[in-house]
């Protein structure tokens, strides 16, 4: 089990972590809630309903990993030039803004509500006298983990501008020298790859 998922009854599953590896979890999980920022809370005396009908932004985050998190619907402004004549393109960035400004803070709640998911789940383990435990999800805490994993990579993937020639068993990730600084990150980012891998197989029918 230690480090691959396997099933366990009615529908979740199961891995065992080691100390270091609950403690990295845990520091990502809380780092992405910090890039996706805080939920909009109404303000003393405000219409509780109100926040449920108000508007995101019309326009993609300048952060690049928060882009990739929440790209625009119609392919953005790349999208939107390959369009054709000038009427279409504009109609594609009207349609991109109008959808984002309806869905994008339902989304952002969705992957803060993932992440929470991930770092209430590791700080309810019980450590054994190694440090190590063994993380127990339910179905519905799977599929959490899933989407905040992937979360996790896109983020990093961003940051690290990795693309899909980096990612091969021949690729430019799996032959970086100890001394670069982004090494870390790049394990991290394969660790991460590896264990939302083993999650999905577990979940396969």
């Amino acid at each position: 089990m230690a480090g691959h998922f396997e099933a366990t009854p009615g529908g979740g599953a199961a891995v065992a972590l080691d100390e270091v590896e609950i403690s990295i979890l845990r520091s990502l999980a809380v780092q992405l809630l910090e890039l996706i920022g805080p939920g909009d809370q109404p303000a003393d005396g405000e219409d509780p309903l109100a926040a449920l009908f108000a508007e995101g932004p019309s326009k993609p985050p300048t952060d690049p990993a928060l882009a990739r998190l929440f790209p625009d619907a119609y392919g953005g402004p790349e999208g939107a030039a390959g369009a054709g004549r000038p009427e279409e393109e504009q109609e594609l960035r009207e349609r991109s803004a109008e959808f984002r400004r309806f869905t994008e803070m339902d989304l952002r709640t969705g992957k803060r509500d993932d992440a929470l998911a991930v770092v209430r789940t590791l700080d309810a383990l019980s450590p054994a006298q190694d440090g190590g435990a063994v993380l127990t999800l339910t179905g519905d805490e799977c599929l959490s983990w899933l989407r905040s994993l992937n979360d996790l990579r896109l983020t990093i993937g961003t940051r690290l501008e990795v693309s899909d020639e980096d990612q091969g068993e021949e690729g430019s990730l799996y032959r970086l020298p100890d001394s670069d600084p982004r090494k870390p990150m790049v394990m991290a980012y394969l660790w991460l790859g590896a264990l939302q891998e083993s999650l999905v197989e577990t979940l396969m029918p």
